[in-house]
């Protein structure tokens, strides 16, 4: 049984075809990692998100965009 937030939420496999990741993705406020489902108080999110991407190849670089 996967533990990958995507596959447990149903959105691989229910809304997008199963792949394999190619980068990993952290979002965490207060060194507390946000999942499917977490529910913050505005006064946990007054600080900006920490983001931890990683990646198999250290040479590849992304870009967060916020829209």
């Amino acid at each position: 049984m996967s533990r990958d937030p995507l596959v447990v939420g149903n959105v691989v496999g229910d809304i997008l075809d199963p792949f394999i990741k190619s980068a990993s993705l952290k979002v965490l406020y207060n060194n507390r990692e946000l999942t499917n489902g977490s529910e913050l108080k505005p006064s946990q999110v007054a600080n900006e998100p920490r983001i931890e991407i990683a990646g198999r190849d250290m040479r590849t670089l992304y870009t967060l965009v916020s829209s």
